[in-house]
């Protein structure tokens, strides 16, 4: 009896203490914990998150880039900081993919954090070097059948977006291509454009800019339908690749047993940011789908994407080891 009674008081405290946190909430800078390095897709959706969060909340929410191992560092460094919602995480698809491609990864991407939100979807692109001969995805499939293994594209670390996303298309063509990891979708994109590479499958986002510019020539995007940024771009399936689909997800978490007050607050700051006429503009513009989810819609969404490509990596045998 007595067991219990404590257990109980623990948590009235523990609730009252986080209620009294989320009133205060925030009274200091707080560090959205990047782990990649500058010019990706997650670091430019975390700023642009950032940016907002400063004006709507009065205190600096800085991007702070930790990247190395395909994410792990940055994201390791979240999940042991204190759950107070001082440190956030923002992550994509290697949050969920790694525990399948390393033989250790110090975390669990359900378990040990506290889902804030899923923020937004985006396809990727299937561009390339300009001086490639191809300027459609059928010619670059009977390019690469042509040369097999000698067309190198660009990933950001293994098990990232753009090597998933590559892994994906040659599983399905047929094709044999070779993913040369670079540390970090800006990285990956700038390799390309210098010809090291005559490929890759950067997020819209990043790689729209490049595009328009001409200095990276686009084939497709990789979402089952047309994006509304670039909508003359056929998508990867109809360019004659069926049942392609790929898209990039962005999300925040928190560390594990942040209070639940403190999670509402910047859920509910999040999809106010999101859904804003503006906003919803200048992230359409970008090629970005906004989402703006609730914790739980988001913990699905996780545990649903470790099922779907826990499938590719290994039929694709596809195995990492930390740097």
């Amino acid at each position: 009896m007595k067991t219990f009674i404590h257990i109980f008081i623990v948590a009235i405290v523990a609730l009252c203490g986080g209620g009294a946190l989320a009133q205060n909430y925030p009274a200091k800078t707080v560090r959205i914990v990047a782990p990649f390095p500058p010019g990706g897709s997650v670091d430019v959706v975390g700023r642009l998150l950032a940016a907002k969060l400063t004006e709507n909340l009065g205190q600096q929410f800085i991007v702070d880039n930790r990247s190395g191992a395909s994410g792990i560092i940055g994201t390791e460094l979240v999940a042991s900081s204190p759950p107070d919602g001082y440190t956030l995480l923002i992550q994509t698809l290697p949050l969920v993919v790694n525990q399948f491609l390393f033989s250790r990864v110090p975390y669990d991407a359900v378990r040990d954090f506290a889902p804030v939100s899923l923020i937004a979807s985006s396809p990727s692109l299937v561009t390339v070097h300009p001086s490639l001969p191809a300027h459609s995805i059928k010619e670059l499939i009977a390019l690469a059948r042509a040369r097999p293994g000698q067309l190198n594209y660009s990933g950001a670390g293994v098990g990232t977006n753009p090597h998933i996303a590559g892994e994906l298309f040659a599983l399905l063509t047929g094709v044999k291509i070779v993913a040369v990891q670079f540390k970090g979708g800006g990285p990956a994109d700038l390799a390309t454009i210098a010809g090291e590479v005559e490929m890759t499958f950067g997020n819209i986002s990043q790689e729209i800019g490049f595009v328009k510019a001409g200095r990276l020539r686009a084939l497709a995007v990789t979402s089952a339908k047309r994006s509304s940024a670039l909508p003359e771009l056929p998508t990867v399936a109809e360019a004659g690749v069926p049942g392609y689909e790929f898209l990039t997800w962005h999300a925040i978490l928190a560390p594990k047993a942040t209070p639940r007050p403190v999670v509402n607050v910047l859920n509910e700051q999040l999809k106010k940011i999101l859904t804003a006429p503006d906003q919803a503009r200048q992230w359409q513009e970008r090629g970005l789908d906004v989402i703006a989810s609730s914790p739980e819609e988001l913990t699905a969404h996780l545990e649903s994407e470790q099922k779907k490509w826990s499938r590719v990596i290994k039929e694709r045998g596809i195995k990492a080891e930390r740097d």
